[in-house]
This record gives C-alpha cells, sequence and structure tokens, in this order.
C-alpha cells in the first residue's frame, strides 16, 4: 500500500487525490495522465465497472470501488450504458492487471487512456470510505503524472475552488443531440447476443437526461418503440409523437438546475393524460414538477445492495442505486402518494400521482441487482399504456350510444 493521508509523497506515488479540506492520498497513477477535478464518491458494486464509468449519471464525479479487484475482466463495447463514460475518473485499491475474461476486448487501462480518464490504484479505499461516510462527498481532484511530478498547492486550490454539483444542470451535457428511435432488447444468452424489438405494440417517448441503453432495453423487450428526444425537447414537440407512454430517464447533477426548464415541460405532460414513468433524475424532476422539493444528500446512495420496501405490497426489493439528491416527501402534495422507501436511511424511494398514470422511482430496476426484484415496474408502465388506449377507444363509442 502506498498511501498515507497526508505524508510526504511515496517513491514511486504517480497518483495523487486532493480533497477540497486538504487531505492528501497518495497511490499509483494509471489511464490518462492528467488531473481532474469533481466530486468524490464511492460505489459499493462488486461487478459492473464499466457500466458504472459509463452511466452519464457519473457526470462530474470520480468514483471510488470499495470492491478491491477492479479491471480483472477487461473492457468491451457490448457493456457501454452510453456512447463514452461519464465518470471524470476512478480509484481502486488493487493494481489494475491484464484481463481474464473471453468478453475482453481491451486491457481497462487502454480503454481509460483512450476516453482521457485518470485511475489511481494503491490506495487505502476503506480509509477514503470511511471519510467520505463520516464528512460527506467532498470536492476533490485526481492526478496522474508518470514522473511523480505533482503541484500540491496548485492542486489543492483547484479542488477548493470546484463549485461542486449543488446547482449544477449537467443533463445538458450528456443529453442526445437529436431524436431517435431504439429497437434493441436484452441480452440473448442463447444467441450470444442483444435482441431486436419485433412488431412492438407501444410508442414511448423517452425524455434522454442521461439516460442508460438498458433502460431502452427493458422498453424495447416491454413491446415498446422508443423514440428518445433530447432533455430540452418542449411537451408540445414530444406530444406531437403521438405516444402511448413518456419516459422520464435518470441522468447526473442537481435536479433543480435541470428542473429550470424540464419541469414546465413535465407539468404539460402530465396535464395531457398521457402515462408517464420516472426513473432516478426523472422520479425527482417529477417530484419537482408536482410542487415538491429536492435536497442534496450528505451521503448519497451508489451501489447494488440497497434494499428498498413497497409500501404498496409490503415486499423488499434489492436494488441498484446512484444518486446524490433526495426528493423531501413532506414538501409533496396530497394527491402525490409515497410508495417505496429506503430501509437504510428511511428516504423516499417512489410516488405514485393519484387518479392518474403516473409513478417513478428513485433506484434503477433496470440493473438487475436481484438480480429481477425490479423488473415488474417495466410491466406496471405497459399495463397503464394498454389501460389507458383501452378507455381511448370505448370513450368514442360510448359518446357513440
Amino acid at each position: 500500500m502506498l498511501d498515507v493521508s497526508n505524508a510526504k509523497q511515496p517513491h514511486n506515488a504517480t497518483g495523487v487525490l486532493v480533497l477540497a479540506d486538504g487531505t492528501v492520498f497518495w497511490g499509483r497513477g494509471f489511464g490518462a495522465a492528467r488531473a481532474c477535478v469533481g466530486e468524490i464518491c464511492f460505489n459499493t458494486g462488486m461487478s459492473g465497472y464499466q457500466e458504472i464509468l459509463t452511466d452519464p449519471s457519473y457526470a462530474g464525479q470520480v468514483i471510488t470501488f470499495t470492491f478491491p479487484h477492479i479491471g480483472n475482466v477487461g473492457a468491451n463495447d457490448l457493456d457501454m450504458e452510453s456512447s463514452k463514460p461519464a465518470a471524470r475518473g476512478m480509484i481502486v485499491r488493487e493494481d489494475v492487471t491484464e484481463p481474464s475474461n473471453w468478453r475482453a476486448i481491451e486491457p481497462l487501462d487502454q480503454w481509460m487512456k483512450s476516453y482521457d480518464i485518470p485511475g489511481i490504484s494503491g490506495l487505502d479505499t476503506r480509509a477514503l470510505t470511511r471519510h467520505i461516510r463520516d464528512h460527506g462527498a467532498p470536492n476533490g481532484v485526481i492526478a496522474v503524472s508518470p514522473s511523480g511530478d505533482f503541484n500540491i498547492t496548485a492542486l489543492k486550490k483547484m479542488a477548493a475552488e470546484w463549485p461542486g454539483l449543488n446547482g449544477m444542470d449537467l443533463a445538458k451535457d450528456v443529453t442526445c443531440e437529436k431524436e431517435y428511435v431504439w429497437t434493441q432488447t436484452n441480452w440473448d444468452a442463447d444467441k450470444n447476443e442483444y435482441g431486436k424489438a419485433e412488431a412492438p405494440e407501444h410508442h414511448v417517448v423517452a425524455i434522454d437526461f442521461g439516460i442508460k441503453r438498458n433502460i431502452l432495453r427493458n422498453l424495447a423487450a416491454a413491446g415498446c418503440k422508443v423514440t428518445v428526444v433530447p432533455a430540452q425537447t418542449s411537451a408540445e414537440d414530444i406530444l406531437k409523437h403521438k405516444p402511448d407512454g413518456i419516459f422520464l430517464s435518470n441522468g447526473p447533477g442537481d435536479p433543480a438546475a435541470t428542473g429550470t426548464y424540464a419541469v414546465a415541460t413535465i407539468s404539460k405532460l402530465i396535464k395531457s393524460g398521457t402515462p408517464i414513468f420516472g426513473i432516478c433524475l426523472g422520479h425527482q424532476l417529477l417530484a419537482l414538477a408536482l410542487g415538491g422539493k429536492t435536497k442534496k444528500m450528505e451521503l448519497g446512495h451508489r451501489g447494488a445492495n440497497h434494499p428498498v420496501k413497497d409500501l404498496t405490497t409490503g415486499k423488499v426489493e434489492i436494488t441498484s442505486q446512484n444518486h446524490g439528491f433526495r426528493i423531501l416527501p413532506d414538501t409533496l402534495p396530497q394527491d402525490a402518494e409515497v410508495t417505496h422507501v429506503s430501509l437504510f436511511d428511511g428516504s423516499n424511494e417512489g410516488l405514485r400521482l393519484k387518479g392518474k398514470p403516473v409513478f417513478s422511482v428513485q433506484y434503477h430496476p433496470e440493473a438487475s441487482p436481484g438480480p429481477r426484484d425490479s423488473h415488474y415496474l417495466f410491466q406496471r408502465f405497459v399495463d397503464m399504456m394498454k389501460k389507458a388506449e383501452k378507455t381511448e377507444k370505448t370513450e368514442p363509442e360510448e359518446k357513440a350510444a
């Protein structure tokens, strides 16, 4: 182990983490030789590191992996959750080894270099995780220099001056540039490839605040043609598609900042009567559109072992989560019912709008940590669309009679 927090630089240290409070952790650098600033968080997942690094919800963040053996299955093109990584850097305990997996196309170190992402190994991730747990997710700078030359004073200044995620709209940075149609479904183990939606029964417009590909696959697998539109698309342009349902995606940053343009759109979409389903940032934006408020968490939820209770059924789901803001349930209107709560800290994990086909959850059902505890949510969305379509067909008949 190299790191001794705030100690003199070890002779073989080629990577450093400098926090805004002046705390310094030494390690060995890998990936891109550069410095970057962001919010330092930790993720407790034992696998799926490539999916985590490419999840747009991690924009603006440096990820500390609490599981020590990261990188041992390399990287490939099939496990990308978006077209490029969103995380600004990564921190791991053990050195990244050569990949040992038949699906690997290249080593993680080479993959990170190709996307200009720095990483540090040999750092005491337990000590760093405790620091984050006790003091909240800090701003910090991760820097890699093969020569071992670092200007710690400049790095401290860089970390201290970064404004942080509060008030930051990052959805506009990760959303798609123009709309597109998604047809790929979930992985077919027998064919060793992703499937393709055939004859979809429903049309869903997904607003891309930083959407994960696996969410799109689950929607397509549920029988939906999915049209993905940029985050700032107007309600009028969305409704021109005549969608059977509208999906509010996950994404990064402060929901109140993204809400400056998203809330008005979502409010109009709710009034249209079209079924709506939101996940993560989409859940928070829905709450804001209903008049609720959100708040930055001292310690966000990031990992694949979070128990959530469904208050409508009494069942407990093991969920995957990635969020640093939460809804304040007491600020929600009376017609918004809390449906799910975290069994870790009691925070809000789901809501539905009484009398309307509108619901959302804070966690990620598509990530399959349970592994399929939460897949019913996609079917619930489909059932809402079916019910709405049936109502539309019967209303003209009743008027004619």
